[in-house]
């Protein structure tokens, strides 16, 4: 029998997983990789298949079996695993995982004792090494590092945790680390414990990792962090030693610790255990982000520092992380700590946090990629995404891959990182594509990549409403043909050319309907006023008829001439913004998504209170009026009465035109959706009408699941 597996087969010890259970048999065959697959040749299929699907390694995941009966060649004896083939395209390596504790013991005694780059099937960077598909060492940075005897004899040896093992190496013959000064001299001694030294005495310190590199420096030294990287506000993350130490900085619930101690080791946002040092780290805000350590180096400085340290990625906002030494050696920090393995594909950290028992990404990448989700439709399209927290996404086989992310598309060398990214995964796709797909503003950096790839492959370029794409992303996620969903984010470029973002459409993957928006209100020079938030609340102002205190004279009547010209926005975002700014909760904003961030603990602790009603207009959601009652009631409870009196009409008005489209589905989207107070809101208002409410769980909620929405769409278009 032939038997083809498809799924995560490779860089997980399957075809070892094989060789064991046919040897176990006394089968004779052969196993290879064939692409993404792994094939298999066996002369007693059915009780081989029965026995090997009871044990699948750890990490390994199939989603079909192909079984052909073939004529065996009776000259084969024995069984053996045999050179891989090209193959068809696909990707089917797992994502890279946390250092195992069976290699964490390997690094304490032995031949491996305190190497950094200790792994074994079962553990490792995979993904951020690898350059084409099918995963063997030659297409990986591990080809530039030969075997030694010893590393050699354990890939070979069938009993052995590293057989067949891609990335297999030791001290004499792997990948080293060395430890540079603020100059880029190379210092002498232990690479780790000098930089640990350095870190002690109040250094900031860049470490290369797997997939990029951070910039970190221990908890206590954050101001001096903020001060030197230009980064007054926005939260950092905080990489602690063990589980024990996160409850020193944060209130975890059982979900969260189960994602922040999996193999996946992202980021993740939890409650946070208030002190001067958390708020240090995350100002502001009622969460903070924690992970833990996933490399040998990582465990390693952690025998030497404290038991925290914070990390973040060493790039400048929006931009891709530096992976190149000598660009690296520009920031002026006080020490270095570098390897001399190539990073094929960079792959910032994930970050996420839990609504509702869902899993919400903020970013999906390092730990989370490959992955790819299921769709019904075949062939093959990319989705090219919006323009901040860009990824791609690429549909081929009835699956949907996306990149890892990739930044702001506004960003220096963003648009050249997105184009390497496709490329590379079209490159171990083995396809062409037949639709690429961009958003429809025409001002976002990825149109111009959008064309050129269709004019190179002669295909259609379509272009999909931004809205449109983050509710397809959510039916697609929860595997739903249709929903009425209330799109929620900072801005989309809408039908009629204003700045959408606050809406209730109904969805499915052919077509879209908008039901109803929040008020429109002018954006007072536009892009300037998403940042100075006082334009945002003359606007409001304006519309009401009320006095502005924020902008003298010649200036608010400058401001207000613009008013009949300018861009019109519906964003929730927005809204969101000119609250905070009225409450005196954040006056400008640093950093995507701040402002509405600061909102959470005031949406968290407020109660409903009288005065803060409000109506539809048509289509109109109105919510300029509320802004007149705003006097001296608690700005918690004012916060709170505002956005549920919101939710509450947008959530009536998705109920009650349900029916109309005959589906129960009830969605929410978009960045503001990872709110955890709104989210709750929408919750218990769609529970209470009856209706069933989805939520993102593997694709991310903001603009890093566009692309997936996008593909969708196309995949759908094109059957």
């Amino acid at each position: 029998m032939r038997i083809t597996i498809s799924g995560t087969v490779q860089g997980v010890g399957f075809r070892p997983a094989v060789h064991r259970t046919a040897v176990s048999l006394g089968l004779n065959g052969r196993v290879w990789n064939d692409g993404p697959d792994v094939v298999i040749e066996v002369d007693n299929g059915d009780s081989f298949l029965e026995k090997l699907m009871e044990e699948l390694p750890p990490l390994a995941s199939v989603y079909s079996v192909v079984k052909e009966d073939i004529p065996f060649d009776n000259n084969i004896k024995g069984f053996s695993i045999v050179r891989s083939a090209e193959g068809k395209g696909g990707v089917s390596i797992p994502t890279d995982t946390a250092i195992c504790e069976e290699c964490l013991n390997d690094m304490k005694d032995g031949r491996r004792k305190g190497y950094e780059f200790t792994s074994c099937t079962g553990c490792g960077a995979r993904f951020t090494l690898l350059t084409d598909m099918p995963y063997d060492r030659d297409n990986t940075s591990m080809n530039e590092f030969k075997m030694c005897p010893e590393c050699r004899e354990e890939y070979e040896d069938p009993k052995n945790r590293r057989f067949h093992h891609q990335t297999v190496c030791c001290p004499k013959c792997g990948p080293k680390y060395r430890l540079l000064d603020k100059n880029g001299i190379s210092v002498s001694g232990d690479p780790a414990e000098g930089f640990a030294d350095v870190l002690k005495a109040g250094g900031i310190g860049i470490v290369k990792s797997w997939g990029g590199m951070h910039i970190c420096c221990v908890p206590e030294n954050v101001r001096k962090m903020r001060e030197w990287y230009g980064r007054p506000q926005k939260p950092f993350a905080l990489m602690v030693k063990d589980i024990e130490t996160i409850y020193e900085y944060a209130e975890p619930d059982d979900i969260e610790l189960e994602n922040v101690t999996s193999a996946h080791r992202p980021i993740v946002l939890m409650k946070k255990v208030n002190s001067k040092i958390t708020e240090g780290i995350s100002p502001g805000l009622d969460n903070v982000g924690i992970f833990l350590p996933y490399t040998g180096m990582q465990h390693l400085l952690f025998d030497h520092v404290g038991d925290a340290l914070i990390m973040t990625s060493a790039n400048l906002p929006g931009e891709p992380m530096l992976l190149n030494d000598d660009e690296t050696l520009e920031l002026n920090a006080d020490a270095y700590l570098l390897h001399d393995q190539r990073i094929i594909n960079r792959a910032d950290d994930s970050v996420l946090r839990v609504n509702s028992g869902r899993t919400a990404f903020i970013r999906k990448s390092r730990g989370h990629i490959p992955s790819s989700i299921e769709i019904s439709t075949a062939g093959c399209a990319i989705g090219l995404g919006a323009q901040e927290n860009l990824t791609a996404s690429i549909s081929y086989n009835k699956r949907i891959h996306s990149t890892q992310h990739i930044g702001d598309g506004d960003s220096l060398g963003v648009p050249e990182y997105l184009e390497e990214a496709v490329r590379s995964m079209k490159r171990m796709m083995k396809c062409d594509p037949q639709m690429i797909v961009t958003d429809k503003h025409p001002g976002y950096s990825n149109k111009a990549l959008g064309k050129r790839l269709a004019q190179e492959f002669s295909c259609p370029l379509m272009e999909v409403q931004h809205h449109w794409a983050h509710a397809a992303s959510l039916l697609v996620d929860n595997k739903e043909d249709d929903a009425v969903v209330l799109t929620l984010d900072g801005t989309g470029y809408g039908d009629d050319g204003n700045a959408w973002g606050g809406e209730v459409i109904y969805a499915s993957l052919e077509k879209y309907e908008r039901l109803a928006h929040l008020q429109n209100i002018p954006l007072l020079g536009s892009e300037k006023a998403l940042y100075d938030l006082r334009r945002l609340k003359l606007a409001v102002d304006m519309i009401n008829g009320a006095e502005n205190k924020y902008f003298d004279e010649r200036d608010s009547e400058i401001l207000r001439k613009m008013a009949p010209k300018s861009v019109l926005t519906s964003s929730f975002g927005r809204l969101l913004d000119t609250l905070a700014f009225t409450l005196g909760v954040c006056e400008k904003r640093t950093y995507d998504g701040e402002p509405a961030m600061k909102m959470e603990p005031l949406l968290s602790s407020g109660r409903l209170i009288p005065g803060f009603e409000t109506e539809m207009q048509g289509k109109e959601i109105m919510t300029a009026d509320l802004f007149r009652r705003i006097e001296k009631e608690k700005r918690e409870d004012v916060a709170y009465s505002v956005v549920n009196n919101i939710i509450s009409v947008m959530v009536d008005t998705a109920c009650d035109h349900a029916g109309s489209f005959g589906t129960k589905n009830i969605g929410l989207t978009g960045g503001v959706s990872y709110s955890r107070p709104i989210c709750e809101m929408v919750s218990q208002k769609v529970k209470k009408r009856g209706f069933g409410l989805i939520l993102h769980n593997s694709v991310p909620n903001g603009d890093g699941g566009i692309s997936v929405g996008q593909a969708a769409i196309a995949s759908k278009v094109m059957n």
